[in-house]
């Protein structure tokens, strides 16, 4: 095993926060996918972050906290659904968006809005309480690459990170939630591993966003831009598996598709996934990786259905194939 993977016992936790509070970067795994953690109140350890994913400047981050009063702290306000919701699902797979207290300088997106969440996963749990620092992480991966679900995939994508707290695979595999609180109506900004339907019980209507947002440009929240969460080989979604057009695509394809779905005639490796969205969506990256692994050039993916269930999947595939 790379020595710089280490388990989260009582030493792992203690070398992590010694990392963190000397202002450099951990990778620790949550129940959606591995984070690269930093202090939030640390300019050069954000920059970290950014350096060694080479993350454009312009993509927010979230900021991780280990409960709901260190969330407020955060904030400039915090409405009433915040606490409802924060009620209902956290610690868990959901981001919130409010306004940034004005003492956060460099915390946050550029339009004096901060993404915060609560992990649920008990690695995370005691990391944030050991260290008592908030922790800005988004995932522990090359920019635009696929989000990692294990620790290998961490050490992979990011081999000069410094300390990966292995705490096996993410049991969501996809990430959160994303939903803006600064608007009339709450809106969704990145569809996640929480369902709308769930959301709607707390909130009533939720909007959704219009347009996505332009590379360069500002953004509330991480997840918006075209490209996101690909892996080397080129994606290409497709209605039917039976009637795609494999011509002129670089070989070596293989397939990604989902029980249930007629058998593809495709040579090459295959990978077939569950049925139902959460299982499938658990599985999504580490499958990605898998056929990756295989040396495939081209990977076709069956489109999943239109509804309302399967939307982040949906988002992370449409990403994956821009």
């Amino acid at each position: 095993m790379n020595p710089r993977v280490i388990a989260p016992d009582a030493v792992g936790i203690g070398r992590a926060v010694e990392i963190l509070r000397a202002g450099s970067v951990v990778a620790f795994p949550t129940e959606t996918v591995y984070g690269l953690g930093a202090d939030a109140f640390s300019p050069a350890a954000i920059g970290e972050i950014y350096r060694l994913k080479n993350r454009p400047s312009w993509n927010p981050l979230i900021v991780h906290v280990a409960s709901v009063p260190a969330a407020r702290e955060l904030a400039a306000a915090w409405p009433a659904v915040a606490d409802e919701l924060a009620a209902r699902f956290w610690p868990g797979p959901l981001t919130l968006v409010v306004r940034r207290a004005a003492h956060l300088a460099g915390v946050g997106a550029d339009n004096d809005t901060i993404a915060i969440r609560i992990p649920a996963h008990e690695v995370a749990q005691r990391l944030l309480e050991a260290s008592g620092l908030p922790l800005a992480a988004p995932s522990a991966n090359r920019s635009e690459s696929i989000s990692p679900t294990t620790a290998e995939h961490v050490i992979r994508s990011l081999p000069d990170v410094p300390l990966v707290l292995d705490g096996g695979p993410c049991s969501w595999g996809i990430e959160s939630t994303v939903l803006d609180l600064t608007t009339e109506v709450p809106t969704l900004l990145r569809p996640g591993a929480l369902s709308l339907r769930a959301l709607r019980d707390v909130t009533g209507s939720i909007a959704l966003r219009d347009a996505e947002a332009a590379d360069g440009t500002a953004r509330p929240s991480p997840g918006m831009s075209r490209r996101h969460y690909a892996p080397r080989a080129k994606v290409v979604l497709i209605r039917d598996l039976r009637q795609a057009d494999r011509s002129g695509l670089p070989a070596p394809l293989a397939t990604l598709t989902y029980e249930g779905q007629p058998a593809t005639d495709s040579s090459g490796a295959v990978e077939i996934l569950s049925a139902d969205p959460r299982e499938y969506a658990a599985d999504l990256y580490a499958a990605l990786h898998r056929l990756d692994d295989a040396g495939a050039a081209t990977i076709l993916i069956q489109e999943p259905p239109h509804t309302e269930d399967w939307l982040a999947v949906r988002d992370r595939l449409t990403r994956a194939a821009a």
